[in-house]
């Protein structure tokens, strides 16, 4: 179900009202590769953020591919810490910044920037870089932090999480891009495409006190980006989400761009030479058949700049 269907059909209350890795144990992500069309999935590696942006859209067919003249695009980083660039905790606001140019370019109407952020969010936006960059690309900044700009939507498919109030951002969006940054976290072991997610939710604590893994598969059910643009420019390895300090973060240049949330999710993992199916909210939504985790099955393009 598309996600202005919510609107369409009233579902839920107030809608209608309103590094040079080459191998890991676990399987090979980067070698070299016949040109083929259609990529399913394309990783980029060894550039600064928006010229891997550039090369990895431009491979998809460019971004008029997902967004049309005249649409509304909305954009979710990860910004829910009071943390600098250089602390790897939200998304790289350079890569940020490349897409909302890439958007417009493509004749969107309007692109928005927000995230329900963890810290404070005047704090967020502004040390994280995003909103600055927001503004400088052309961009909307909106904040995420009231309630009532959040709409209860059923999960059908939901085996823990059967309900959420979604931000009406994502929901009345024609194009919605995810754009997490991948990180170590302590409670869900990464944070990537499917984890970003809850920052477009209100109630998050109800994830952590239900089954946090479960929840963040049946969301992926139902809400299903357009784009998923996996930052992992510079990469928090421990302490995460927020981390401590710079020590926690090594730079690795990494990019990974896909419309399967899953597929996604299992490349990055694999980068880090981790076994995604140790990671429970991935092999889970690989199980519910939200995506795919059988790379080899998928057609992608590696590009090493």
């Amino acid at each position: 179900m598309k996600r202005r269907d919510f609107v369409k059909k009233g579902i839920g209350a107030g809608i209608a009202a309103g590094s040079a890795m080459a191998m890991s144990s676990y399987g090979k992500l980067w070698g070299n590769i016949a040109h083929i069309q259609n990529y399913d999935l394309v990783a980029v590696k060894g550039g600064e953020p928006g010229v891997m942006f550039d090369r990895a859209i431009q491979s998809l067919g460019g971004m008029e591919r997902y967004v049309k003249k005249g649409q509304k695009v909305v954009i979710k980083p990860n910004i829910g810490w009071d943390a600098v660039p250089e602390r790897a905790a939200n998304t790289n606001p350079r890569l940020v910044s490349r897409i909302i140019e890439h958007c417009l370019a493509a004749g969107a109407k309007d692109v928005y920037v927000f995230d329900h952020t963890v810290n404070e969010w005047t704090r967020c936006y502004k040390n994280s870089g995003i909103e600055k960059a927001t503004k400088d690309a052309g961009g909307k900044i909106v904040a995420g932090n009231s309630k009532g700009r959040y709409h209860e939507i059923d999960i059908p498919e939901g085996k823990v999480l059967k309900k959420a109030y979604v931000h009406e951002l994502v929901l009345e969006s024609d194009v919605f891009i995810n754009v997490p940054i991948l990180k170590h976290h302590g409670g869900a072991g990464l944070c990537v495409s499917m984890k970003n997610l809850m920052g477009a939710v209100w109630d998050r604590k109800y994830y952590h006190a239900n089954d946090l893994h479960q929840c963040i598969a049946d969301f992926t059910s139902v809400i299903k980006p357009d784009l998923n643009v996996v930052d992992g420019y510079k990469v928090m390895m421990k302490n995460g989400p927020r981390g401590v300090s710079v020590a926690d973060v090594e730079t690795r240049k990494l990019q990974i761009l896909s419309s399967d949330m899953v597929a996604a999710d299992t490349a990055a993992t694999k980068f880090l030479a981790k076994d995604p199916a140790r990671i429970g909210h991935i092999r889970i939504a690989g199980e519910m058949n939200l995506g795919t985790m059988d790379l080899s099955k998928l057609n992608i393009n590696r590009i090493q700049i």
